[in-house]
């Protein structure tokens, strides 16, 4: 992606019908593919976070983000590059019990990767991988070259900003103090 950098667009609403289409057309109509989308609720009440990764120039995503903040339901809406970020996505990864028996050294594997096995029986075994997108990508290659996956799903980044609050907090408490001040 020669002049794009990966965003994480960060966007908090209520959880209204709708929205997530809204949001997504807005990424459409720039030509803008989505890489993840979570979405859940957040740490305020009543109020969705969706967490959404893109590869776009500054420029562009800069616009995006002014788009979504236009939309009703939509509180706030923000970007960020890595750096600013902390971040995790989740995998599992589903392999053959007696393939993965095989391997030799089944505890060195699995602590290599710092993953753990989450479910096993005598037909399969379910390995759960949080980390970076490379971190997870790693264990799936060296599973599939040396044993088969079965089954293998990732989820969408999930991530926190690197300050102290959440930004919706300050904005909310100054949206607050402005009303406060308006009511005398």
């Amino acid at each position: 992606m020669e002049g794009k950098t990966l965003y994480t667009v960060t966007i908090f609403s209520e959880n209204t019908v709708g929205l997530l289409g809204q949001v997504t057309t807005v990424f459409i109509r720039r030509q803008i593919n989505i890489e993840t989308l979570s979405v859940s609720p957040s740490a305020l009440k009543g109020i969705h976070k969706f967490t959404i990764t893109v590869w776009s120039d500054r420029e562009t995503i800069e616009k995006v983000v002014k788009q979504i903040d236009k939309r009703v339901d939509v509180l706030k809406s923000y970007f960020n590059v890595d750096d600013e970020l902390i971040h995790q996505e989740i995998a599992l990864y589903k392999l053959s019990t007696p393939e993965f028996l095989k391997m030799g050294s089944v505890e060195a594997l699995i602590r290599k990767h710092n993953a753990q096995i989450l479910d096993i029986n005598e037909s399969w075994v379910v390995i759960q991988k949080t980390g970076h997108y490379a971190e997870t990508q790693t264990l799936f290659d060296e599973l599939s070259k040396s044993i088969g996956v079965l089954q293998f799903i990732r989820s969408g980044r999930i991530a926190i900003n690197k300050s102290k609050i959440e930004r919706l907090s300050d904005m909310l408490k100054s949206l607050e103090g402005k009303r406060k001040s308006v009511d005398l």
